[in-house]
């Protein structure tokens, strides 16, 4: 029976450290296949058929790698380096899992639906948590969780991690009572006063002004 899994072809490599800069150019990305038990393993894929899983693929999916047409074990990208300008990646971390162990994963939150305290009351939707750890077997990883915020009517309504819908086969590893997403009240900034205070200032200037004018009044009759 034929796997449903993505796959993607491997070469061994002894190129190694600064020399793996000729595979890239050669289209070719370095990457290392390492698991529990066993030896690392330095290899290189197609970068463009790498790059078309990427896009493809979520981040919990298994591939099945083949290394020098040898039998597919089943791996998950578990890093990739990028380039810090072109983003383009540089090498990839390939994990071999055992399908019978469970694994601990991050899983992605995805927000669906409108709310009412943003459409209406003109709030900021606010994802506080947009990542959960979840864990299960390897071929019951989630690859994203959705939720809807329609609950979201006012500013004081709240959704907690307890209120998604994690898959059966999956279990949480998360703090339940952690906030996933609320909406923050517009900001509502006080205009000053600069017209007051310039009127409190201008009588107080008015007031310390009168002793010196009586000053001068003193002056002028000590001189008569």
């Amino acid at each position: 029976m034929s796997s449903a899994r993505p796959s993607l072809a491997a070469t061994h490599r002894e190129v190694t450290g600064k020399k793996v800069a000729y595979l890239r150019r050669d289209g070719r990305l370095p990457a290392v296949v390492y698991g529990r038990g066993l030896e690392s393993n330095s290899v290189s894929v197609d970068a463009h058929e790498f790059e078309t899983l990427r896009r493809h693929a979520g981040p919990n999916t298994l591939v099945d790698l083949s290394v020098d047409g040898e039998k597919p074990a089943p791996v998950l990208v578990h890093g990739v380096q990028l380039h810090r300008v072109t983003r383009q990646p540089l090498h990839v971390d390939l994990y071999v899992v055992r399908m019978t162990e469970e694994l601990t994963v991050e899983v992605p939150l995805v927000a669906e639906g409108d709310s009412e305290a943003v459409e209406t009351l003109g709030g900021t939707l606010l994802h506080v948590t947009e990542h959960v750890r979840v864990r299960a077997l390897p071929d019951h990883l989630p690859q994203s969780i959705h939720y809807s915020v329609a609950s979201l009517l006012t500013f004081d309504d709240v959704i907690h991690v307890s209120d998604l819908e994690i898959p059966s086969d999956a279990t949480l590893l998360t703090d339940a009572g952690e906030i996933v997403a609320k909406v923050l009240p517009p900001r509502v900034e006080e205009e000053p006063e600069p017209v007051a205070a310039a009127e409190g200032e201008a009588v107080e200037g008015e007031e310390g002004e009168a002793p010196a004018e009586g000053e001068a009044g003193e002056a002028d009759s000590s001189e008569e």
